[in-house]
């Protein structure tokens, strides 16, 4: 497969790289010298921040290296999953630390503000490269690689990402006090491992050994993501918001604004999925083969 590969391309793309390591080592560093009140979302915005600089440093290494080319991976799946992946995981941070946790009034730690504005910009920085990023990847010269890269591609990426988005939030809940919540977890757990193992399938050149056809695998999963899903969008609401109604005060966080975000994050992710499947429809059964 002949890629047209421009240097200054790549030189651009190993310029942000850099920069997203600098700010992302700057953002945990700030935070971390910092007392805070420790929860799912603390927790959430310190993994993003030193997952999304480990991975970004490693890219570099084996970018700088030439080692890249040897491994048995679909490299350019592999860096535009992380370049998505990363750019949503950074937002979510950089807004979850501006709400919960910017010169919040805690009663662990001091009313410093300085150094948690310090990271608020530079996690909307390193947000900032990643998303350009991904514009830069998208907008390559030559042939798109692979799957991740396609529209259904992105979509798996952007599934998965609202799943864990979905995770964090559930585990501040009482969900295993009615059936019908478990049923909701289980469809979040399925749907989630599903697509994981697509985006690794992908990532791994495993496609071509797949025992079946693909791409009508692909549609058959997302028909009943959707169908589980609307299940979900039904039952969820229904029983979470009875155990946890709307109270005549919310602080920093709350049953009630969790379960009101978990059910958001559903209809969301079930939107996301209804266009995966329209459009793997589309490529299989109207795309007229070249």
């Amino acid at each position: 497969m002949n890629k047209v590969r421009l240097p200054y391309f790549y030189h651009w793309l190993r310029g942000f790289w850099i920069l997203a390591v600098i700010f992302t080592c700057v953002t945990f560093s700030l935070v971390s010298s910092e007392r805070h009140l420790r929860f799912s979302f603390w927790s959430w915005c310190m993994f993003s921040w030193c997952f999304c600089f480990s991975v970004t440093l490693i890219i570099l290494v084996l970018e700088f290296t030439s080692l890249s080319s040897k491994l048995p991976i679909s490299w350019d799946d592999f860096t535009t999953a992380f370049s998505m992946l990363a750019t949503l995981m950074v937002l979510t941070s950089s807004l979850l630390f501006s709400i919960f946790f910017t010169c919040r009034r805690l009663p662990v730690r001091g009313f410093h503000c300085g150094k948690d504005i310090a990271a608020c910009v530079f996690s909307f920085l390193t947000f900032f490269l990643y998303a350009v990023e991904v514009g830069l990847t998208r907008a390559k010269p030559g042939e798109i690689s692979g799957f991740l890269s396609t529209v259904p591609g992105l979509l798996k990426v952007l599934e998965a990402f609202v799943a864990c988005i979905i995770f964090i939030c559930v585990d501040l809940l009482r969900y295993n006090l009615l059936p019908g919540l478990q049923w909701c977890v289980a469809v979040y757990s399925i749907c989630f491992i599903i697509s994981l193992l697509i985006i690794i399938l992908t990532i791994g050149r495993l496609l071509s050994r797949f025992p079946a056809p693909f791409n009508k695998v692909l549609i058959v999963c997302n028909v009943l993501a959707v169908l589980m899903y609307i299940t979900v969008a039904v039952i969820w609401p229904f029983y979470i918001l009875r155990i946890y109604p709307r109270p005549n005060s919310c602080p920093v966080v709350c049953g009630w604004s969790l379960a009101v975000v978990i059910t958001f994050m559903t209809y969301f992710n079930l939107i996301a999925y209804i266009i995966d499947a329209v459009y793997s429809f589309r490529l299989v059964f109207f795309t007229t083969p070249a």
